[in-house]
C-alpha cells in the first residue's frame, strides 16, 4: 500500500483522492476549504483543513514521508507553483502537478515537478490508476461501473494463448483487442498467443479491473 497526499480538493483533485482510497491506498486530503474536507473525510484516509502554502503545514503533516504528493490547486496559480516547489524543496520524491495550461505547466516543470496534468487532456481517475499500477497505460470510465483498459501484460501470460488465460473467468473482463507494436488485433481469438511487450486492451467492472492492476504490481 502507497502513501499520496492529493492537495487541492476541486472536482479533480476529489477524483483522484476518493479513487485513490478506494483503490486501498493510504490517502490524506488537504484544502483551505472546510465545507470540501467535511464533504470528503469518509472517502479518504485523513483530511485536513489547512493552507499547504504554508511551509510549516507541510512540514507537520510529514509531507516527504508520502509517495507521491498531487497537487490539484484550483485558479490560484501563484499556490500551485508555490505547493509544488515546498513540496519538492522537503524531499517529496515524485510530485504530479495540475496545470491550468502550458504556460503553467512549464513553470510546474521548473520548480521540480515530476509529472505535469492538464484536466482537459487527463481525467483524474485516469491519472489516479496510471500512479497506482504502471501496468496500465491508458484507463477509461464507461460510468460508474465499467470501463476500459490499456494494459502491460503480466510476465506469468506470456507464451500463453487466451483461451489458456481465459481472462473472463479468472477476472471477469473481456479483451476487445492485442495492440504489438504497431499492429493491432482488434478482434483476438481464443488462439492469439500472448507475446512480451504485448499491451491488451480490456473492458470490464471496475472491481475486476483493479483485481488486474492489483496481481500486476505484484510483478513490478
Amino acid at each position: 500500500m502507497k502513501q499520496y497526499a492529493v492537495i487541492g480538493l476541486g472536482r479533480f483533485g476529489s477524483s483522484i483522492a476518493t479513487t485513490l482510497y478506494s483503490m486501498g491506498n493510504d490517502v490524506l486530503a488537504i484544502d483551505r476549504d472546510e465545507e470540501k474536507i467535511q464533504y470528503i473525510s469518509d472517502s479518504v484516509t485523513h483530511a485536513i483543513q489547512a493552507d499547504a502554502a504554508d511551509e510549516t503545514i507541510l512540514k507537520a503533516v510529514g509531507i516527504r514521508n508520502f509517495d507521491v504528493v498531487v497537487v490539484t490547486i484550483g485558479s490560484d496559480i501563484q499556490a500551485s507553483i508555490l505547493v509544488t516547489l515546498l513540496c519538492k524543496e522537503q524531499g517529496v520524491k515524485y510530485v504530479v502537478a495540475k496545470a491550468q495550461n502550458e504556460l503553467h505547466a512549464k513553470v510546474l516543470y521548473k520548480v521540480g515537478a515530476d509529472r505535469v496534468v492538464l484536466p482537459e487532456r487527463d481525467m483524474g481517475l485516469r491519472v489516479a490508476h496510471n500512479l497506482v499500477s504502471s501496468n496500465v497505460l491508458d484507463y477509461i470510465e464507461l460510468d460508474p461501473n465499467y470501463s476500459v483498459v490499456e494494459i502491460e501484460i503480466i510476465p506469468t501470460w506470456i507464451g500463453k494463448t487466451l483461451r489458456q488465460l481465459d481472462l473472463r473467468a479468472r477476472y471477469g473482463v473481456n479483451v476487445m483487442a492485442i495492440k504489438h507494436g504497431d499492429d493491432i488485433n482488434i478482434s483476438p481469438g481464443g488462439d492469439d498467443i500472448i507475446d512480451k511487450g504485448d499491451i491488451l486492451v480490456v473492458i470490464g467492472d471496475n472491481e475486476d479491473i483493479a483485481r488486474i492492476e492489483k496481481e500486476s504490481q505484484e510483478y513490478q
